[in-house]
């Protein structure tokens, strides 16, 4: 039996979106016949504490390394924390890169190691592991490094676009998201014919229009009659967050509500601005678990995503699948030639606002906002669900990974 190596930064039981894709790709490769075996940390980005209570983990190595077993998969954790320090972060970054290194070593017989990005470290120390292993290597591109952190110049990047140009050239094949991405990067391969395009995925036996009547508390998701746009995951940085105050605040003498669902380093800024300004139908609520979300989807009318400009390039926000599979549309600001944009535009389930001048587009929100019917929203909905059917559930798209490990295999 071949034996696949997972080594991703996220993985079960942290409770975040690369965490979910991985675990998918990892049980169809279980499901194919492989062995696979998972190289993680402990969950520190976003804690479920019912998932962690189902994967129990046990020390493997006193200090260094916990075990856990995910569906029957081997899973290995490296300890991980979220530092608010950046100090605190990079030394536990490094940390965690040495040790999963050395644990990795004792990994025997790997065929291929599967990772994704970030971090884009990651690929570059599996290079490493791969020539002592002799085995293949596939990375994932999920964001582009170091595009997103938006160097002008200087040591770090040039050392970081060495490290990608050894990753992408030292890998036996090399996976992104979409065209966009593939365009942005194919130019910087000797070789492109290493890169495939594999998009993300939603797994629509979890994600689908289910009734929320009688599972949301009624006290968070009251029953109204107002078109209520939600948004569901980090509260961070690559998400603009202004825009949503100034559409809050110039609608809100309208039948409109908005519902932002998570933690994250801007969360404090949009309380603080909900407070200053008095937008009483702006609701600030905590992560909810995962099983509730696709009745929380199916509460709202449809969702928003406002990309920031500094890194709306190099990122694609993966719950656009979610959202589209319970059936709803979605209302999004982001710059033209964007991933986001890129995959939603033609398709008839978004709303796209993609000008320069912020004020301008506040205000053609505002004006949709103020026309659109009920019944327009549920028949882009639909017209979200039937892309999403076509190209977009979780066994069509990790059948791909399992064809590419297939050939990595036996002809990289």
């Amino acid at each position: 039996m071949k034996r696949i190596l997972i080594h991703t930064l996220i993985f079960s039981p942290d409770g975040v979106s690369t965490a979910y894709i991985y675990n998918d790709i990892a049980l169809r490769l279980q499901e194919k016949g492989y062995e696979v075996v998972v190289l993680t940390t402990t969950p520190h980005f976003n804690i479920v504490k019912e998932q962690v209570d189902r994967q129990p983990m046990r020390w493997k190595v006193w200090g260094l390394c916990k075990q856990s077993s995910f569906h029957g998969i081997k899973v290995l954790h490296v300890p991980q924390k979220k530092f608010k320090s950046t100090v605190l972060r990079l030394l536990g970054f490094c940390y965690w890169h040495i040790v999963s290194f050395f644990t990795a070593l004792f990994i025997r017989k790997v065929d291929l190691i599967l990772s994704p990005s970030p971090p884009l470290t990651i690929g570059w120390l599996n290079l490493a592991l791969a020539k002592l292993k002799r085995c293949k290597v596939v990375y994932n591109v999920q964001e582009i490094y170091p595009d997103i952190l938006k160097l002008k110049g200087g040591m770090k990047l040039k050392f970081l676009r060495w490290i990608e140009k050894k990753v992408y050239n030292g890998s036996d094949a090399v996976t992104t998201i979409d065209q966009v991405f593939y365009d942005n990067i194919a130019g910087r391969f000797n070789n492109p014919e290493k890169l495939h395009i594999i998009p993300n995925f939603v797994d629509t036996d979890l994600y689908h229009e289910t009734p929320w009547e009688d599972r949301l508390d009624e006290k968070l998701f009251p029953r109204t009659d107002s078109i209520k746009l939600l948004y569901a995951g980090n509260i961070g940085h690559y998400q603009a967050w202004k825009p949503l105050i100034a559409l809050a605040e110039r609608t809100r003498e309208m039948n409109v509500e908005y519902y932002v669902i998570g933690e994250g380093a801007k969360r404090d800024y949009v309380a603080d601005e909900k407070k200053l300004l008095q937008l009483d139908k702006l609701h600030l609520l905590p992560y909810q678990p995962r099983e509730m979300m696709p009745a929380i989807l199916s509460y709202s009318d449809l969702s928003f995503i406002f990309m920031a400009p500094e890194t709306d390039s190099d990122g694609f926000p993966s719950k656009v699948y979610s959202i589209m599979a319970c059936k709803r549309p979605l209302l999004v600001m982001s710059g033209e030639n964007t991933p986001i944009v890129n995959f939603l535009q033609h398709k008839g389930c978004a709303k796209l606002i993609t000008g320069q001048d912020f004020d301008q587009n506040v205000e053609e929100m505002a004006e949709w906002l103020g026309k659109v019917k009920k019944a327009d929203l549920r028949e882009m909905g639909k017209r979200g669900l039937e892309v999403v059917k076509q190209n977009y559930t979780k066994e069509m798209v990790t059948d791909m990974y399992v064809d590419l490990t297939d050939k990595c295999i036996l002809h990289c």
